[in-house]
């Protein structure tokens, strides 16, 4: 057991040195730099022209243009708002985010959300290194060049290694690699709405029939589930180094729109392509970046690639990157570049299944995006219900022992979690994928016309943990959160 401040807590000196942090405070020397700079690492990880396939989903609910539009404001920015509210937590802790989670589930009870949390980073990075190796296949079989299995292979190999150098050597690699990530990929994207702008069909588009509420309300769960509900758990990994007097409403402000900013247009585009061709819709299904291929001319595929290949590896590297803090903070005693490699295995094992031996992508993605959208919705309203409730900085060397302040296991926090993840799963159906049928149990009893009922499809689990975590904690934890604030904090020196 160490002193979390001393525990691996050197300053970084160049961008291709290992980064020697892990879920150790950082150090008040080691902070640097300013909100502003949350921009690239936020932007970079969600420029991916998968947001153009995004339009394909929601039109799949059977929801009209602009009820996609608003469904899709709405869900991108106030989940990536939610990100922007946790963010707030890494400047007042300087911890990463799930090790911050201790203050409202006790040091071991914290252990239940980092798992759930370590399972979403890694389903997330494993199904971005899918796409990508899909993409790079889709578009040298394009090209004439050959797109199968030795294609596949050395794919595979070129974007896990780019995503597994920047989860093992860290920070400031990574804030280096998203900076050139925003620029090429924001450029190229550029470029490839101009060239297939000429798709878009205004007439056809604007005839598809508006939906019902629960339609819309289901494309809208979808929406937040894929976008900022799948990085709140992770939100505060890069805040944590900024200085203890950066403005929280900054860090909020710029997380918030490097966030959202290209999730939007790329939405909103993706739905005039979708809209305008159903048979490009129903290829999206099956292959959200390799059908976009089809659109362009030859001498622009090689550039879509890069494009395409570096707006995931954007998202894959903060999400190995949080991945491995989220495996310490479970604690699994390995140096943090260790845990990356872990991860980075999991993930490359994961990524061989789905392109060599399961080829149903779709019905799968969704089903994993509800599945862990619900526990991880849940702990949102938890963190969110614990982060406007404290009124001091965070204890930091009581985040580390069990002893201090923030408790060992706090029941209440971990019931409610369980108790929101009951009822969601029961609120959310995934019928195309077979080992997700066991779900929605909930809705013939409270009489919303059962799993094949309106209902069905709106996936209101996700809504409801969201809910439920918030208020239960805020009704709950208000007493103890001040009881916490009113104790001495341990001393620095005291071990984890």
């Amino acid at each position: 057991m160490a002193n979390p401040r001393a525990e691996g807590a050197q300053p970084e000196l160049k961008p291709l040195q290992i980064e020697a942090n892990g879920i150790n405070v950082i150090t008040d020397a080691e902070r640097k730099g300013r909100p502003r700079g949350l921009f690239w690492p936020w932007f970079a990880a969600n420029v991916s022209v998968l947001g153009l396939g995004y339009g394909a989903f929601v039109l799949g609910f059977g929801v009209s243009f602009w009820q996609a539009v608003a469904l899709g404001l709405i869900g991108i920015i106030v989940s990536f708002l939610l990100c922007g509210f946790i963010a707030v937590a890494g400047k007042r802790g300087s911890a990463p985010t799930m090790v911050l989670g201790r203050a409202a589930f006790g040091v071991r009870g914290n252990k239940l959300p980092s798992l759930i949390s370590w399972l979403l980073t890694v389903g997330w990075e494993t199904v971005l290194i899918i796409l990508a190796t899909l993409a790079t296949a889709t578009v040298f079989e394009r090209l004439g060049w050959g797109g199968g299995t030795g294609v596949k292979v050395i794919a595979l190999i070129v974007v896990s290694a780019l995503t597994v150098a920047g989860g093992v050597l860290g920070f400031d690699l990574i804030m280096r690699m998203q900076t050139v990530i925003t620029w090429v990929t924001g450029v190229l994207t550029i470029v490839f709405i101009a060239l297939v702008a000429n798709h878009i069909h205004w007439h056809t588009v604007s005839a598809i029939p508006a939906g019902s509420p629960q339609k819309f309300i289901g494309a809208l769960v979808f929406v937040m589930t894929g976008f900022g509900l799948g990085w709140v758990n992770a939100a505060a990994d890069y805040s944590r180094y900024l200085p203890r007097r950066s403005s929280g409403r900054a860090v909020i402000g710029w997380t918030t729109f490097g966030s959202s900013i290209a999730p939007i247009f790329l939405l909103v585009f993706g739905l005039l392509l979708a809209g305008s061709s159903a048979k490009l819709s129903a290829a999206i299904g099956a292959d959200p970046i390799g059908a976009l291929t089809t659109l362009l001319p030859t001498w622009f595929l090689v550039p879509f690639a890069v494009v395409a290949v570096l707006g995931l590896v954007g998202g894959s590297v903060l999400d190995i990157y949080s991945s491995g803090l989220a495996l310490l903070t479970l604690g699994v005693r390995i140096p943090r570049y260790a845990a990356a490699l872990i991860d980075g295995t999991v993930m490359v094992l994961g990524t061989i299944y789905v392109v060599f031996v399961a080829h149903n992508f779709l019905p799968q993605f969704e089903g994993f995006l509800i599945t862990l959208g619900v526990p991880i919705a849940a702990w949102c309203g938890i963190m969110l219900a614990d982060i406007m409730l404290r009124r001091k900085d965070y204890a930091e060397p009581d985040l580390y022992d069990p002893r201090g302040r923030y408790g060992d296991i706090r029941v209440a926090p971990l019931a409610i979690i369980v108790v929101a993840t009951g009822i969601g799963w029961g609120l959310v159906t995934n019928s195309n994928a077979s080992w997700l049928t066991w779900q929605g149990y909930l809705l013939g009893p409270l009489g919303l016309g059962g799993k094949t009922g309106a209902w069905a499809f709106a996936n209101l689990g996700v809504l409801i943990a969201l809910v439920i975590g918030f208020a239960a904690a805020w009704a709950l934890d208000a007493a103890p959160v001040r009881a916490q604030e009113s104790r001495p904090a341990l001393a620095p020196a005291a071990t984890a």
